[in-house]
């Protein structure tokens, strides 16, 4: 995945064969899949996340099934969320549940509803049904007393996203911080973003939760912007989307009466940043304001020594019928191209540590 040139054809081919029935999923299994997925169903998921917990990692079971059009298809994905809330109740190794917005809804109504697209009498039915898919998710983390956050999309169709969640929020955080939103801080307009959105909970009521990540849409927003000839929501450049994200951390964490901070990265920066404001503000490791995570397959030196040293961390761990989750995978290949460094350093350190452990080996012997 550290050569740009082979994921494009990669992604290329297994787009190909997939749309084919080529036999190829039994590769993708043995590859890709087994490197960023916990299994194809909830049971074969239990053994990663059992083996986790022993050192504090904790998971977040995610059905990562999307790309789906019909209301079977989206009401049989519904059934499976509201199992995984009930699910992590009864888990302690697992705190956090997950959806995805265009898991739930077609990409096509939810990208009218953020352009204020007037809707046709069947599209405000769609709409309809996918609130109230919203809702069920939410009132049923709220009645198990299960954390749920709802994952980013593209720009432009994350407005419509972004006042659901707030809606959720402010009808179930009023005591405590149950429902998260996820913001993108590659895209230059949510720092703005989360001051509003705090802005308009204290007035309210309610108390915020959010996800913060840097994001995972960067080549599609910028060709995307470039193609309609408008300017692109992303950063400029790296360095920009690194301030922008130790920004809103920041601000979250010196507001945490308000808010609480779910912190998705695979920087070390980032994270150091955070346990040094932690320790500034005497705050406790377990605060359960504050969480970490990092995508299982990538960054376990990070996730483990977290958790080692106390803090809330947490792996999200992806699972689902090998085809299913192709999106997801493509995704995951696409994004650690674009991140300067990310696979370059996984691979750093794996080598690393097989020296180290060839080196005790021998000193042993």
């Amino acid at each position: 995945m550290d050569k740009k040139i082979l994921v494009k054809v990669g992604i290329f081919l297994t787009k190909l064969s997939l749309k084919f029935y080529l036999p190829v999923e039994s590769l993708i299994r043995k590859t890709i899949f087994d490197q960023f997925c916990g299994g194809i169903d909830e049971d074969s998921c239990k053994y990663v996340t059992k083996e986790i917990f022993k050192v504090n990692v904790h998971s977040i079971l995610d059905y990562s099934v999307e790309g789906k059009e019909t209301d079977e298809q989206f009401d049989f994905i519904l059934k499976k969320k509201l199992n995984l809330i009930r699910f992590a109740s009864e888990n302690k190794e697992l705190p956090f549940s997950v959806f995805k917005p265009t898991g739930i809804g077609r990409f096509i109504i939810w990208e009218k509803i953020s352009g204020r697209t007037e809707l046709n009498v069947d599209e405000k039915e769609e709409w309809t049904k996918v609130k109230d898919r919203v809702d069920k998710l939410c009132y049923h983390a709220y009645q198990n007393d299960i954390r749920l956050y709802a994952d980013a999309e593209e720009s432009w169709i994350q407005k419509a996203a972004d006042d659901l969640m707030e809606e959720m929020m402010s009808r179930y955080n009023q005591e405590k911080v149950l429902i998260y939103n996820t913001l993108q801080c590659y895209r230059s307009d949510r720092m703005e973003y989360l001051k509003s959105l705090h802005e308009k909970a204290k007035k309210q009521g309610f108390k915020v939760g959010v996800k913060i990540v840097r994001g995972a849409y960067m080549e599609k927003e910028n060709t995307r912007a470039k193609k309609h000839n408008y300017t692109s929501p992303i950063c400029e450049n790296k360095e920009a989307t690194d301030v922008n994200y130790n920004s809103a951390m920041s601000y979250c964490l010196a507001h945490l009466d308000d808010i609480n901070v779910f912190l998705g990265t695979h920087n070390e920066v980032s994270n150091y940043l955070a346990l040094q404001t932690i320790e500034d503000k005497n705050l406790s490791l377990s605060d359960q304001r504050i969480w970490f995570c990092q995508l299982y397959g990538m960054s376990d030196d990070i996730s483990y020594n977290l958790a080692k040293i106390g803090y809330n961390s947490a792996k999200l761990l992806p699972f689902g019928p090998v085809r299913d989750v192709v999106p997801y995978l493509l995704r995951r290949a696409q994004e650690n191209t674009s991140v300067k460094g990310q696979t370059g350093r996984e691979l750093f350190l794996l080598r690393k540590e097989k020296r180290r452990r060839k080196r005790a080996s021998f000193l042993n012997f």
